[in-house]
């Protein structure tokens, strides 16, 4: 079959796109920043499919031209999954933002000169539903849609949002004018959740690390959709060759979950590893409060309360059906577990 490029091939979600790409027969080239990492991205893939022939590592860095026109060379898809998210907000912005528009920038023109078919693009609902009015977050509020982008001048819009955001803006400002016969879709998912098949665990899995350890004093009144790393690579693989997919944006979203309701479903479905995980709830003036001297505190403080549904019809009129939370988060315990990182 065809050659897809997967950049990141080492991460959380990039693993999965190459496992699941390989699993359906395709060849795969996937990207890594050090190729030191190559033996450990071998292993981690061949835990759940057997590569063959089928799978090269080449070296690559979004911050440099360097290996680009050599990774995309002879491929007909790329996935584009490679983007920095840190545990925490960053003092720069431009530690975020640059990379991830700079980076993308860098893939597409090498993918345009190579001639490739399509390049999807791991976007996030972080470009969709942030900086908007609080009628949109509330409880009976409508969901948004792919229709609806971020707000970068709004209020609580965060280095990430923004990065995102201002990323995939770019994408398509660049294959409009400059793509050719190149296609680009983005993917544009919520908290990706599920197991992991590496040591790198993505940063929406530590809220499960935590909540296991105990390492939370207990339940804020946060919340947000969740999603499966498995259905999220599927959707990817989906919208690569889908032909009513060209130029759209697909939402990978699942159902909205709080802290208390995160915290109940590991105590009902992995009691054996939940046996540290909180009970109590914190009320909002405490992070308020704790946010004066707590960066992490003071970058969720706004996100108190609020309802954010980004609606995933468009991915599912294409076939596409996330796993129900409890399963993917029960599978992020055990999975960590296994790590030694529960």
């Amino acid at each position: 079959m065809a050659k897809v490029l997967v950049t990141g091939g080492a991460g959380y979600l990039g693993g999965w796109c190459v496992v699941r790409l390989l699993q359906g027969g395709w060849s795969v080239r996937t990207t890594v920043r050090d190729l030191s990492r190559e033996a450990e991205l071998r292993s981690s893939v061949s835990s759940e499919v057997d590569p063959g022939g089928r799978l090269e590592v080449v070296k690559a860095d979004l911050l440099s031209d360097d290996g680009w026109a050599v990774a995309v060379a002879g491929c007909d898809y790329v996935l584009h999954v490679a983007s920095p998210f840190p545990a925490s907000a960053p003092t720069d912005p431009d530690d975020l933002i640059r990379p991830a528009r700079e980076g993308t920038l860098r893939v597409l023109r090498a993918a345009v000169g190579a001639g490739v078919r399509r390049v999807v693009v791991t976007s996030s609902v972080a470009a969709i539903a942030y900086g908007h009015g609080p009628e949109r977050y509330a409880p009976d509020a409508a969901p948004m849609t792919e229709a609806d982008w971020t707000n970068v001048d709004g209020s609580h819009v965060s280095a990430y949002a923004k990065s995102k955001t201002l990323a995939e803006r770019a994408a398509r400002e660049f294959i409009a004018h400059e793509g050719g016969a190149t296609e680009l879709v983005t993917v544009n998912p919520s908290g990706i959740f599920g197991p992991t098949i590496g040591r790198d665990i993505g940063t929406s899995l530590i809220i499960v690390q935590r909540l296991l350890k105990g390492a939370l004093p207990g339940l804020p009144r946060l919340g947000f959709q969740v999603v499966d790393v498995r259905d999220t690579a599927d959707l990817h693989v989906k919208v690569m060759t889908d032909e009513r997919a060209a130029g759209g944006r697909y939402p990978a979203t699942g159902e909205f979950l709080w802290f208390d309701e995160f915290a109940r479903v590991l105590r009902e479905e992995v009691p054996e590893l939940a046996g540290k995980v909180p009970t109590r709830k914190i009320p909002d003036w405490v992070l308020q409060a704790y946010g004066l001297i707590d960066a992490q505190a003071r970058a969720v403080r706004g996100e108190l309360g609020r309802t954010r549904r980004v609606d995933a019809g468009a991915s599912r009129a294409l076939g596409w059906s996330p796993k129900p939370a409890r399963e993917t988060l029960a599978d992020s315990a055990r999975s960590l577990a296994a790590l030694g990182a529960g």
